[in-house]
């Protein structure tokens, strides 16, 4: 068979944060769903998931014959893929599409249940298995999980559901991943993904399934192995400013985490990285500077396993028409760093499953 890398277009559509503004309850939602991103990683067993309410790149899946659309983050960060179903009463699923397997002749009923835990609560459902289309690639037999239950912030978040691009390791119920079928299946050339992320249009970002796009990205790819093939998870050495070391003292690990929106790390390291930049944190916890300072803040170094990717402030801070803030984020206690779309935004990122290395290129 002949193979053409198979492209799925990502929308950078709308964040809960900028629905949530445009609606004046930004501030009472912040109080009562404090941004939790560490809370993705420390359930055992069961899927994770953070309510990130900056996530903004979502792309178009089909489920069932004939086809269902739904709208999903493709999450490098978590293994399962689940969309709502008709089954669910909650308010999240209600103004999101939902799935009905009656009018699906291709659908099988799995035996187990799904339960994922948010930062603020959680979604659970049913397992069950249907051909799943995603980028023209048709992955038959795809085991997904449909809700019966969703929390509360799912209802401001634009995409419907969640496609999980992590390690069968770490997915719930070990269901098998949506890219471990395409590798099966004999779908995609070579066992490799990769994503850009488009900065400011809301165009442009895509995933390639099956290989990379020479277009996005300039120079050469540097690969970095996994420490561990969980998360796509590497050692960082430190992250410095300068030439002096600001927070990873020693050694960290690190993740890249398309469904993360920030780049997340422990609470100490991350309040010491935003006072050498000079950003004060409020009380919701988002780290606030002065928009004309932009220019004259400090590159911030991330050394991967010897190698530096730098950020400038111009890829760090994000402007809204409420100001400027840093997108380093507070992970708590946990001691893995993540590093989300505003890092990868900057670094065109190729994941390979079968040498379990991670490529990093500077983004055109």
């Amino acid at each position: 068979t002949s193979f053409c890398n198979l492209r799925m277009p990502l929308i950078k559509g709308k964040s809960a944060r900028q629905t949530l503004k445009e609606k004046g309850l930004w501030e009472e939602y912040r109080k009562s769903h404090p941004y939790n991103p560490a809370a993705k990683f420390y359930s055992s067993g069961t899927e994770s998931m953070t309510n990130d309410a900056d996530l903004s790149y979502y792309g178009t899946i089909s489920i069932g014959t004939p086809p269902q659309s739904f709208s999903v983050i493709f999450d490098t960060g978590s293994s399962n893929l689940w969309v709502p179903s008709v089954y669910c009463n909650s308010s999240a699923c209600e103004n999101h599409n939902q799935f009905n397997p009656s009018q699906s002749s291709t659908f099988q009923w799995g035996d187990q249940s799904l339960s994922i835990q948010y930062g603020t609560g959680s979604m659970t459902g049913l397992l069950g298995s249907d051909t799943v289309e995603v980028g023209g690639i048709s992955v038959a037999k795809q085991v997904f999980g449909l809700s019966e239950t969703e929390a509360s912030f799912m209802t401001y978040m634009q995409a419907d559901g969640i496609l999980g691009l992590a390690f069968q390791s770490i997915a719930s119920d070990n269901v098998v991943p949506v890219f471990n079928n395409m590798i099966t299946q004999g779908l995609v050339s070579e066992p490799i993904f990769s994503v850009y992320l488009s900065g400011n249009s809301e165009q442009g970002s895509e995933v390639v399934f099956g290989g990379t796009d020479s277009t996005h990205y300039t120079g050469t790819i540097t690969w970095i192995p996994l420490s561990s093939a969980t998360y796509w998870q590497i050692n960082m050495d430190s992250v410095t400013i300068n030439g002096q070391t600001v927070a990873c003292s020693g050694g960290c690990q690190a993740i890249i985490d398309t469904g993360t929106s920030q780049i997340v790390g422990p609470t100490t390291d991350i309040n010491n990285l935003n006072s050498w930049v000079g950003a004060s944190t409020d009380q919701s916890g988002d780290a606030i500077v002065n928009c004309q300072n932009i220019p004259s803040m400090p590159d911030v170094t991330f050394t991967l396993n010897g190698n530096a990717f730098t950020v400038p402030a111009s890829a760090y801070v994000s402007q809204s028409s409420s100001g400027c803030m840093t997108g380093f984020g507070q992970g708590g206690t946990m001691q893995l760093w993540i590093l989300g779309d505003v890092f990868i935004r900057e670094y065109y990122a190729v994941f390979n499953a079968q040498s379990q290395n991670i490529g990093l290129a500077k983004s055109a």
